[in-house]
């Protein structure tokens, strides 16, 4: 049996999606440090750009700005993107101005 989350929300992939570019050091169990880089954000997830060594379920921890540390668990990847689901919802009102940390030039930003 696996040690993996049991998730029950599988596929947010229609939430509004903000495209950035942040580079982020996570937590994880077996690897230790994980140098990953943050390609889109949503209030559910994020999306990472380059390989990720971990298999679906495994869980890793970031930091954000505006959020602090949030759990995320690995809901898929191929050997060039993985996608990530945040352990909890993050606040609309905390998301904005997170979106608007990262996401600092307006014409990037999708329409709210």
């Amino acid at each position: 049996m696996g040690s993996g989350a049991q998730l029950t929300v599988t596929d947010l992939r229609r939430a509004a999606r903000h495209p950035v570019d942040h580079k982020v050091i996570g937590e994880h169990r077996r690897l230790g440090d994980v140098h990953l880089h943050i390609a889109n954000l949503s209030a559910h997830g994020f999306m990472v750009s380059g390989e990720v060594d971990m298999s679906r379920g495994e869980r890793v921890i970031i930091r954000l700005p505006i959020v602090g540390r949030i759990e995320a668990h690995l809901i898929w990847s191929t050997e060039e993107r993985a996608g990530f689901q945040f352990e909890r919802i993050i606040r609309l009102d905390d998301f904005i101005q997170l979106i608007d940390t990262l996401q600092p030039n307006p014409r990037l930003r999708r329409q709210r």
